[in-house]
């Protein structure tokens, strides 16, 4: 079984933008798979399906920078599961999409917020964000997408990616 967890904020106000990249890509994926997110457990919202095996997709309620408190509760609940967590990545060039097995959490919040409470043990797939020097990073990473098409493409690359292990 694998749990895939897009990491993102919850709230129209964050929707398009840099840090929710990952719950686009979980949407994408729920789309493509034609599941719903129709359940709320686990301080997340869920969907749930099956492909090889059983998977959820998951987008956490509690705020990016709390991702780990959501993630816990869901390796509690599904103890054998494969987790995969999707991320944006400020260090990554815009649109450029990367698997890892496992690492570090690096500068990113949300992963770090997710190894404290289950360590560096899950898969990622990360989508490079890029950076606009001229801007504090946390007013980036909340600043809406502008170049939709390449992260289009970056959505589509990372979506795909994923259905291959689902």
């Amino acid at each position: 079984m694998y749990i895939v967890v897009g990491l993102g904020n919850v709230g129209t106000r964050y929707e398009n933008t840099y840090h929710n990249l990952g719950f686009m890509v979980v949407d994408k994926l729920a789309k493509d798979l034609g599941v719903i997110f129709s359940k709320h457990s686990c301080k997340s919202s869920i969907a749930e399906g099956r492909g090889k095996d059983k998977f959820i997709l998951v987008k956490p309620e509690t705020y990016m920078n709390n991702s780990g408190q959501a993630v816990v509760l869901l390796k509690k609940k599904y103890k054998d599961a494969k987790i995969l967590v999707v991320v944006d990545d400020i260090d990554l060039p815009a649109g450029k999409v990367r698997y890892r097995e496992r690492g570090s959490s690096g500068t990113h919040n949300g992963l770090r917020s997710i190894v404290s409470y289950i360590g560096e043990d899950f898969e990622r797939v990360k989508i490079g964000a890029g950076r606009d020097e001229s801007l504090d990073l946390a007013d980036f990473v909340l600043s809406k997408i502008k170049d939709k098409e390449t992260f289009d493409k970056a959505i589509e690359e990372a979506s795909k990616m994923i259905m291959e292990k689902l």
